[in-house]
């Protein structure tokens, strides 16, 4: 089928729009799709007037898609569990092949909710009005469609169809710099935690935790989280990029290099990611950080929690289960971690909402054993996570993708949230993770460009 141009897609799709809404079925989602010619996926989102927008792209540049409007909506009160998602599967059994809920929940759902992630809610799951999805080298826009919904909303649906823009030119990805800073906790706050969780492992209650900081960075002037998201895309190569925006001017965004998990054809893939070095200026001095990365005993003990988790978590769901025979390096372009690839073949029966409950947190971002940590970071830090080191990706028919939401941040209004953590181990030293994370926030700031402006 030849590409479509923009401006024959009201005629192309509408009277396809108006068969599809005389079917009858309860429930039934109906996905219309049109290809296009080649688009540049955050300009389009960034030109769009709908108030919500979504964006996912996986780690292997094999796909992309850019989501604006929402036809149906599936709100998390409390956690992630299969129970939560039932209503979400429900329709998922009598939608088309390839249609898609976007969306992902905080990192804990008893936490209390700061006022910049209210708009958030606990978890959210959406099916999108239009998507543009890229799909290796093809393009598509998509129409969502849920007949016994929709009937009577023809018109509304043509018109905000009508409605979509086609820029011609890339967005404007200029950003302002920040004028000040606040971290929470400081740095006697981080020492006082590194030191409540060593004294916590000598008495047995856990072996990991990981704790994060909060850095609030403010501006003169609004930010525009797609900007941001354009800038970090370019500069991650490698990773799974997202942005997530609730309401105007509140956006959710960032660039992770870690899979949760990835369920397709009765198979899941997860991984074991822990441990962090920098990458080197020279081929020597990079040699060296990836050699001792990959000998540190503190790392491979931290890396050992997360993967021995996993592993326990997925046993139950899986008729086999695997793991990668030897360790190995995560290289990025701007860091290295160790690696572990896990792997099974699901029972029968088993939903993404059971591989969700099973798998979030893991240690990689909660801790080992996984309630004696969460409690503890919900009692020892002074922020909301919120949706950072939460789940975040999508879930279909016969197939599920999310990340672990690490490296990145909340743009409100005048404000930018960013979110780091280190996994504490025994053997850990206050000062060295307060650099290890210091270091992982500057690079993020470096990447957008946004360094402190001194008066």
């Amino acid at each position: 089928m030849p590409a479509c141009a923009p401006a024959e897609l009201p005629r192309r799709l509408g009277s396809r729009i108006r068969r599809a809404l005389q079917q009858t079925g309860t429930n039934r989602i109906v996905q219309l799709r049109c290809p296009i010619a080649p688009v540049d996926l955050l300009s389009w989102l960034a030109a769009q007037s709908m108030a919500f927008k979504f964006y996912w792209a996986d780690r292997e540049g094999n796909e992309a898609v850019a989501a604006v409007g929402a036809v149906l909506q599936c709100e998390v009160n409390r956690a992630l569990t299969r129970e939560s998602l039932r209503f979400l599967e429900t329709y998922l059994q009598q939608a088309d092949p390839g249609v898609r809920f976007y969306g992902g929940g905080r990192f804990d759902g008893q936490a209390p909710v700061a006022p910049h992630w209210q708009p958030f809610g606990m978890g959210r799951f959406w099916l999108p009005r239009f998507e543009l999805r890229r799909e290796g080298s093809r393009y598509w826009l998509v129409c969502n469609l849920v007949p016994e919904l929709d009937r009577t909303a023809e018109a509304a649906i043509k018109e905000a169809l009508a409605a979509l823009q086609w820029p011609e030119v890339a967005m404007d990805a200029r950003l302002p710099l920040p004028v000040d800073r606040c971290d929470m906790p400081d740095q006697a706050g981080w020492t006082r935690n590194v030191t409540q969780a060593l004294a916590a492992f000598q008495q047995g209650h856990m072996v990991k935790v990981v704790l994060a900081r909060q850095v609030q960075y403010v501006f003169n002037e609004a930010l525009d989280g797609l900007a941001l998201l354009h800038r970090l895309e370019e500069a991650t190569p490698g990773c799974f990029h997202f942005y997530y925006q609730p309401q105007p001017g509140t956006a959710f965004l960032g660039a992770s290099p870690e899979r949760l998990f990835r369920r397709a054809d009765g198979h899941v893939w997860s991984e074991a990611v822990a441990g962090t070095r920098p990458r080197g200026q020279t081929e020597a001095d990079d040699a060296r950080l990836a050699a001792e990365l990959l000998q540190s005993e503190k790392d491979r003990r931290e890396q050992y929690y997360v993967q021995q988790s996993i592993i326990e978590e997925l046993r139950p769901l899986c008729e086999t289960l695997e793991a990668d025979a030897q360790l190995s390096e995560m290289t990025l372009a701007r860091g290295r971690h160790l690696y572990t690839g896990i792997r099974g073949r699901l029972r029968p029966g088993v939903s993404t909402g059971a591989l969700l409950e099973a798998l979030h947190p893991t240690p990689a971002v909660g801790g080992y054993p996984r309630p004696a940590a969460v409690e503890a970071i919900r009692a020892w830090e002074p922020f909301d996570r919120g949706w950072y080191t939460g789940p975040i990706g999508w879930l279909g028919v016969e197939a599920a993708e999310f990340a672990v939401a690490i490296r990145c941040g909340l743009a409100a209004g005048h404000h930018l949230y960013l979110y780091s953590g280190a996994g504490i181990v025994e053997g850990s030293v206050p000062e060295l993770e307060w650099e290890e994370i210091e270091h992982k926030i500057s690079d993020f700031v470096n990447v957008l460009g946004l360094e402190l402006r001194r008066s």
